[in-house]
């Protein structure tokens, strides 16, 4: 693997997420194996539990992680090619870039959307300076429009749950597939449509899945991350016989950036679980309980919130290994 910016960069999703599986029963098995490396995590807007991750990650492989804050430690950058530069921002990506390309050996960067532009944002022309003058990989830790190490652990903590309700994955020998339902939940602010975008993107490319996405009208996502999935505007109908109930709010697509309703009724509750096979119910965190999703979902036995957070360091292992591996 030579960068992990999208799915499209996996060349086989399932045995990825099988060598994540391993990494976690054996977290430092492989200790040694980035010793002598620096990743370096760059943070253009805030995290918590992708940089807590991908710097254990970094660790159990023996590597050294180095955190920077963009916005709090450092210059304001500069992207647009032909600036004049008599702004606020103080630094060029192109002078930045390829002295963090001389520091690291793996650069990991976590970006946002401005939910202004939507030209802009999906274009994004952030993550793709830094690939393009930094010279060394480049690990998305959130771009404008994905967020595949979200979504890549999202992939491995649906493969563990089916495991242990039905034994060793044999998709190939006639095995029933998941139901797996992606449903938009209100929020009090618009956010963008990165993890929904990437969540969709991960499933379709997995291809064992049979995958659904439901959502009031005015919030249809880019098909070019959606094709293959079933679209259903009725949350109920949607949730019907569904084995994993995924929740994310995010922004209009179409009218960009925009919350076009903030429908209570579509957030998600037990009694909407009845309808569902005992479904096991998946959020990216941070979570606003009772507006995406209930107490008494979250604290129920059906949410592995917890278990697909912690599942964050194991995908994180698994994709520096590879990215390491290409350049031995």
């Amino acid at each position: 693997m030579k960068q992990f910016l999208s799915a499209h960069d996996v060349s086989d999703i399932k045995a990825l997420v099988q060598r994540a599986l391993e990494h976690k029963a054996a977290p430092q098995a492989n200790k040694d194996f980035g010793a002598g490396k620096r990743i370096g995590l760059l943070f253009l807007n805030p995290s918590m539990r992708t940089r807590l991750s991908t710097q254990v990650a970094a660790q159990n492989l023996g590597m050294e992680a180095i955190v920077f804050n963009i916005g709090s430690e450092g210059w304001a950058l500069e992207f647009e090619d032909g600036a004049i530069m008599n702004g606020t921002t103080v630094e060029h990506v192109k002078d930045a870039a390829p002295i963090m390309g001389n520091y690291f050996d793996i650069l990991a960067i976590r970006t946002f959307p401005s939910l202004k532009n939507r030209e802009e944002d999906y274009s994004e022309r952030y993550i793709q300076q830094f690939v393009k003058y930094a010279g060394i990989p480049v690990v998305s830790l959130e771009s404008a429009t994905l967020h595949p190490l979200q979504s890549l652990t999202d992939v491995i903590t649906i493969t563990e749950n089916w495991n242990k309700a039905h034994g060793p994955w044999t998709m190939d020998h006639g095995q029933k597939k998941p139901k797996v339902v992606l449903t938009w939940a209100p929020h009090v602010k618009a956010l963008p449509q990165c993890v929904a975008n990437s969540f969709a993107q991960w499933i379709n490319a997995w291809g064992e899945a049979e995958f659904v996405i439901t959502h009031p009208e005015g919030y249809e996502l880019d098909e070019q991350f959606t094709r293959g999935a079933t679209i259903i505007h009725n949350q109920d109908e949607a949730l019907k016989d569904a084995d994993f109930v995924y929740v994310k709010n995010w922004s209009s697509y179409q009218q960009y950036g925009q919350v076009l309703n903030n429908d209570p009724s579509w957030m998600l509750t037990l009694e909407k679980l009845k309808s569902t096979n005992d479904a096991k119910v998946m959020h990216c965190l941070p979570v606003r309980r009772n507006l995406e999703l209930s107490d008494e979902v979250l604290d129920s036995s059906h949410s592995i919130v917890t278990q697909e957070a912690a599942n964050r360091v194991w995908a994180a292992q698994a994709v520096l290994e590879a990215i390491l591996k290409e350049g031995k």
